[in-house]
């Protein structure tokens, strides 16, 4: 998402690659066996087979296909990103070429149309590719260019999960989850078979992808898939009811946002009936752009709001701190301060006093690295707002 809205911003070329037989072009390191294939009855009975290149259906597969691709690439002058190991870039003094790699699809983001029909003819010698032009369709993501910015939607996806579910005719809603609605996993009359519901949340979760709207109730119905009950299909049911209203509805990456990271960050205190842990959430912003959001239960159990209004600063910190070292690998400079929203001002104050007191002495050390980021106000590298808007 962080490439993707750069390259709206920064005007950038988007192409896709898809390698040929990825898993079938990998070199094997070591000695490897495999028994014979049915139906294969040359040779003695106990006889094994060795392998000489990777094989599908091979735990070593993925692993030797991604050496070979990346060993190939950074001999052709690409650089490793260390904040993200899918991200290799290539700069020259004219040029600057970025490339991802999901498995084998591969998106490439550059300023030349020259650099990457370079980048094309050595990947096609090398590693055997196809070329797919534009960036439009890439892992059930839909791209779409304008002079607004690039579009990302996952209609057809929608679409396919409304239908499989029998929901394509159902009521549209105008929300995902009711306010205030609590799912306990000690709820009554579990299903008969679960596999249903687990295959339902596991396509959702992929939707969140690039609907954020409904991060929430999905982490909330993903909790429960253990042992889910009739209640907790129903509330998955009002989720597709829901999108039904909008399955088309996108993001926009702005080509017009100013390269400025923002971020902001809210918590339901005690929210999980069953552990009575918090739920965080936040979203972080490249200049008009959403590129990065999270809803998730926190792994400890808080004395005040507060105190989890902290945990949540210190999550969204490390965030985007990472972004920042991401934009440092993108050649993208980000000189200016990074703003953090946060509504509650106690939060504020234990951020901002490096004494260690009664209220925040049991508090976990690591989540002290946000006093570390507003010691670097004055470096410019992190600043906070107080606010009462999210």
């Amino acid at each position: 998402m962080a490439l993707a809205s750069t390259a709206a911003i920064k005007g950038w070329h988007l192409h896709q690659f898809d390698a040929n037989n990825a898993f079938l072009n990998g070199e094997l390191n070591e000695e490897i066996y495999m028994k014979k294939p049915p139906g294969y009855t040359k040779g003695q009975p106990d006889q094994v087979c060795k392998l000489n290149k990777s094989l599908y259906g091979l735990k070593h597969t993925s692993r030797q296909w991604y050496d070979n691709f990346s060993t190939s690439l950074v001999a052709f002058g690409f650089t490793q990103s260390k904040a993200n190991y899918s991200l290799f870039t290539c700069i020259t003094p004219t040029t600057f070429t970025a490339l991802l790699v999901y498995v084998d699809d591969i998106v490439v983001a550059s300023n030349s149309l020259e650099s990457i029909s370079v980048l094309k003819t050595f990947l096609n010698t090398h590693l055997r590719i196809k070329d797919l032009g534009t960036l439009r369709y890439f892992l059930g993501i839909e791209v779409s260019r304008s002079p607004s910015g690039i579009h990302l939607c996952q209609r057809k996806y929608t679409l396919d999960i409304l239908v499989d579910s029998s929901n394509l005719a159902c009521k549209p809603l105008k929300l995902p989850m009711e306010q205030n609605h609590k799912l306990s996993k000690s709820s009554r009359t579990p299903l008969a078979d679960p596999t249903s519901y687990r295959q339902l949340i596991g396509r959702l979760l992929y939707l969140t992808l690039t609907k954020p709207d409904i991060s929430y109730p999905i982490q909330v119905l993903s909790q429960c898939m253990d042992h889910p009950s009739i209640s907790h299909l129903a509330a998955a049911h009002k989720v597709l009811r829901y999108l039904k209203n909008a399955p088309g509805q996108d993001i926009l990456l702005s080509s017009s946002s100013p390269l400025q990271l923002r971020g902001c960050c809210d918590l339901d205190w005690a929210s999980c009936p069953d552990t009575r842990k918090s739920v965080t959430g936040f979203c972080i912003f490249l200049g008009h752009s959403l590129i990065s959001w999270r809803s998730k239960k926190q792994t400890v159990v808080s004395r005040s709001s507060a105190e989890e209004e902290y945990r949540a600063m210190a999550s969204i910190s490390t965030e985007l701190t990472w972004l920042q070292q991401l934009f440092i690998d993108l050649s993208i400079p980000h000189p200016q301060a990074t703003e953090l929203f946060c509504d509650n001002q106690t939060a504020l104050r234990i951020a901002a006093n490096p004494v260690f007191h009664e209220r925040t002495k049991h508090i976990e050390v690591d989540c002290h690295l946000i006093r570390d980021k507003i010691k670097k106000v004055a470096s410019r590298l992190l600043m906070f707002t107080p606010t009462h808007t999210f």
